[in-house]
């Protein structure tokens, strides 16, 4: 039965309540009876009883019930009485108040819920209830611990603990397992409000909660405070925020779901499952810097493409990733770097209006959470505790197989946008002016070029970075990391560069991030460009933009950059060169996952990215690219071996240069974006990897690839611990000085295991150049030519026949002898002993004139027999060059 006491006039606020059970609550049925004193109720399982105070009470009254316990059917904020009404719809767990002094009453307090409204009336509601053989579940809370940060199991409960130091109220909202489908409300929520006298240390605030379930509650918190927006200050006490020290995280389950398009996100937590087992064989792999080659990849585009062949569940998933191990392995690399896996929200250009809300985000570069693995790359949908097993699952098979996981991190900013239009989830509700960096007028800085930039030296965030990424390499086990514009990471709180950042020091000094490889992009969208400058204590390396520009330049055929394309292949002396850096410091890249592809960049003058729905003004306009003759696809043959051509040139070119190499996923088969350079937003094949492309290039362009990645894996010449100098390396060169010049050749030197002599000729016409005799009883084989068509561009065992000098050679015939005839030059040989030497030959002939030539101009070139748009190899060091550092911008 239900009885009512109080004044008459409170009556009308209970009919609003029946009202508002009615309508949003009617899997209860219940049935309200006129009377004032005794209302009849049907088919309810639950007993409820309320204390609603409806008195003249400020917004700090609670609800209390009457013997201090309270089933979790109860307790959601209604739009009329503001009462706090959470559905379980189960009936089995039950809420008593927790103990904790509040200003003005010492009388216990229950935090599950609490009223605004005016006038007090008590409402004691009584339901039949079956038998039940389950024990209840009983919710009670004591003032917990400030340590650690997040959720954490004690001998008294979970403790949830929360940084806010200008928050003047947090309130803990919790759902339970058995309501906590996510959806684009907060109904269901427990709601437990903290007493900053009793639930706060310093600005820590802290609550622990016994006999929760130990997995899959989800949580947040409502957080509010000053509203003074000059401050600096964006409390919202409308959202429930996520923990941003929350281990994982719970919205949607399916990647590009549209019916749950706007799911909230959540924090969650298991503290249930069994421990990871890594296998007693397991082990690290730890590779040399020296000795790595890194495939960028993204792990949702790699198998999303029905072309995979996987089941529909895996596509796209960890998972996938570890049925395609074989493949990684067959193509030759030893690190993966994962586009950004931490928690993002693919739908947050779909939140509103506006001319990108057909995109979906596939490269995650929006964090939401630095903690929590991207629960929709869970296999089948499987949420939280199924991507922190499948994640560590698919590290533990890469190890196994000698591949190295190294994650892109975005430290510098995250999803919640601008002032204009944010998506607050988390740090900017829970103190804003802490996490990010805010002008004099409390406005946001924007050195990110996303609409906020992480507050990162300040101590807080500090700490907040380096213990997500010990944990990253405590719980999952990754190698390394590539740090997204990391100059941001090199600003003071007020934005103001730092010539010795905090945190990039405390990550180069930090003993669990060791082992970590460390990679920054060094640079951001304020102008900071730290390229060669990037503050490093010996340990970071870096994203060489300047490799990626010198080598575009020089295979296109400009003019004057013969030096600086010495001096990139030959490890970047000039930049690296500096106390105890070594070339692997330097991360070598033509391209990357932002720009053109490799085809693109051989197939496109200028960006086409319309399809990006920004008008055009998105996206680099200098790409430093050539099409060959004509812009896009076409069907002439000319062009399309050109293009071939010239993307050998550029990965050989990559893979003979001292440092680290790292190549894009997709560029081993020629993969399109049909020039759109800024492909962030497209879940379609313009980013999917498109395994039936690679099926149909494997015997040549595919091939090539991996056969020179792994010749390089072989010969340690270009894989060298320090600075090359005279004793490893020969110059064949006196035209330094002629800006004209296009042409280079050298021998690397190896007492070991022999020479290497690599040539490269960016003209369009033929350069004859003689060969240097090989040591005493050895021979020239030719190893790579890239003039020459599948198989014969790359012969790993080498062609034996090399004259004095080398010239093209065009028929069959010529390939299989007439080795006397003058040759082309440009190209890479490796003398072994024993006349088993084998000759790596880089053949190039490249252009003198940047822009589109006419079809009759390339046919002329082709007709001569010369492949255009050809590199050749150069070291760090000139036989001339008294510092033994290859003249700069000296051609």
């Amino acid at each position: 039965m239900i009885h009512v006491t109080g004044s008459k006039e409170s009556r009308p606020h209970v009919a609003d309540m029946k009202k508002t059970l009615s309508r949003f609550y009617a899997w209860n049925h219940y049935a309200f009876c006129p009377d004032a004193q005794l209302h009849s109720m049907l088919s309810v399982k639950n007993i409820m009883i309320l204390n609603i105070a409806t008195s003249c009470l400020d917004s700090s009254s609670k609800i209390s019930n009457v013997n201090h316990s309270l089933p979790l059917s109860a307790f959601r904020a209604t739009a009329a009485m503001g009462v706090i009404w959470s559905r379980n719809a189960s009936g089995k767990s039950y809420v008593s108040g927790f103990s904790g002094k509040v200003k003005g009453s010492d009388r216990m307090k229950h935090m599950s819920s609490y009223v605004h409204s005016k006038r007090a009336e008590e409402i004691v509601i009584q339901e039949e209830i079956p038998v039940m053989s389950e024990s209840r579940l009983s919710l009670k809370s004591i003032p917990g611990l400030p340590n650690p940060l997040g959720v954490s199991e004690t001998e008294n409960g979970i403790n949830f603990a929360l940084f806010s130091k200008h928050a003047t109220s947090v309130t803990l909202c919790l759902l339970l397992p058995d309501s906590n489908n996510a959806s684009s409300n907060d109904d269901g929520m427990i709601e437990l409000k903290l007493d900053p006298h009793a639930n706060k240390t310093g600005d820590i605030w802290h609550i622990c909660v016994e006999e929760l379930p130990r997995s899959s509650v989800l949580y947040g918190y409502r957080i509010d405070g000053p509203q003074d927006w000059h401050q600096g200050h964006r409390f919202d006490s409308s959202v429930v925020l996520i923990d941003p020290y929350a281990k994982l995280t719970q919205g949607r389950r399916i990647f590009g779901q549209v019916s749950d398009k706007f799911s909230k996100i959540y924090g969650t937590y298991d503290f249930a499952s069994l421990p990871f087992d890594w296998g007693d064989n397991y082990a690290l792999p730890n590779i040399p810097e020296k000795d790595l080659v890194v495939y960028e990849m993204n792990v949702r585009a790699f198998t999303a493409d029905k072309s995979s062949g996987l089941e529909e569940n895996i596509r796209g998933s960890y998972l996938g990733i570890i049925d395609k191990i074989p493949y990684l392995l067959e193509l030759g690399i030893n690190a993966v770097e994962l586009l950004p896996v931490f928690e993002f929200d693919e739908f947050e250009f779909q939140r509103r209006p506006n001319p990108r809300d057909h995109m979906i985000n596939t490269w995650g570069y929006s964090t939401i959470n630095f903690f929590a693995p991207m629960t929709r790359y869970a296999s089948g949908g499987g949420g939280p505790i199924g991507a922190c097993r499948e994640f560590k699952e698919m590290v533990k098979a890469l190890h196994l197989a000698g591949i190295e996981v190294i994650l892109d991190v975005v430290y510098n900013h995250t999803n919640e946008a601008d002032d204009k239009y944010p998506y607050t989830t988390s740090f900017r509700g829970i103190d804003n002016k802490i996490y990010y960096m805010v002008d004099g007028n409390g406005q946001l800085l924007n050195f990110s070029g996303c609409g906020n930039t992480l507050n990162c030296n300040h101590p807080v965030v500090m700490d907040l970075i380096l213990d997500s990424l010990r944990h990253w390499v405590t719980e999952y086990h990754v190698d390394g990391f590539r740090f997204d514009l990391a100059s941001v990471l090199c600003r003071g709180t007020d934005g103001s560069p730092l010539d010795a950042p905090p945190l990039i020091r405390a990550i180069a000094k930090d003993s669990t991030l060791s082992r970590c490889k460390i990679i920054a992009e060094p640079w951001d969208c304020g102008g900071l460009y730290l390229v060669g400058k990037f503050p490093n204590w010996d340990r970071w390396a870096e994203w060489n933009g300047m490799y990626r520009d010198d080598m575009r330049r020089f295979i296109k055929g400009d003019t004057g950059m013969k030096g600086a394309f010495a001096t990139r292949i030959a490890g970047s002396a000039d930049l690296y060169k500096v106390n105890q850096r070594k070339p692997y410091h330097g991360v070598n890249f033509v391209i990357a996952h932002d720009g053109f592809t490799l085809y693109d960049l051989v197939s496109y003058n200028y960006k086409h990215n319309d399809a990006n729905g920004e008008g055009g003004n998105d996206g680099s306009n200098d790409n430093l690219s050539w099409n060959c003759g004509y812009e896009g696809e076409t069907s002439d043959a000319n062009i399309k071996a050109l293009r071939f051509r010239q993307m050998k040139n550029f990965h050989l070119a990559l893979m003979v240069s001292q440092g680290v190499p790292m190549m894009l996923m997709g560029d081993e088969y020629g993969h399109t974006r049909y020039g759109n350079n800024n492909s962030y937003g497209h879940d379609t094949p313009i980013n999917h990897f498109q395994w039936g492309q690679l099926d149909a290039r494997k015997k040549d362009c595919f091939r090539f690839f991996a056969e020179v990645i792994k010749f390089r894996q072989k010969h340690r010449v270009f894989r060298q611990e320090d600075f090359i100098g005279s004793k490893e390396i020969t110059w064949h060169e006196d035209n330094w000085s002629n800006y004209e010049s296009k042409f280079i050749a050298f021998t690397l030197h190896d007492e070991d295991e022999g020479d290497v002599y690599l040539a490269f000729n960016a003209h369009d016409y033929f350069v004859q150049v003689p060969i240097p005799s090989p040591p005493p009883n050895k021979r020239w084989f030719r190893v790579v030519d890239t003039n020459l068509e599948s198989p014969n561009d790359m012969v790993p065992e080498g062609v034996v026949g090399i004259g004095d000098t080398y010239n093209t050679v065009r028929t069959e015939s010529d390939i299989k002898g007439s080795y006397q005839t003058p040759r082309t030059p440009d190209r890479v040989r490796h003398q072994r002993q024993n006349f088993e030497s084998a000759i790596f030959i880089p053949g190039l002939s490249l252009r003198q004139n940047v822009g589109p030539r006419t079809e009759s101009d390339i046919k002329r070139t082709l007709s001569n027999a010369r492949t255009p748009d050809r590199v050749r190899v150069r070291s760090d060091w000139t036989q001339s060059a008294p510092n033994q550092t290859a003249p700069k911008n000296k051609v």
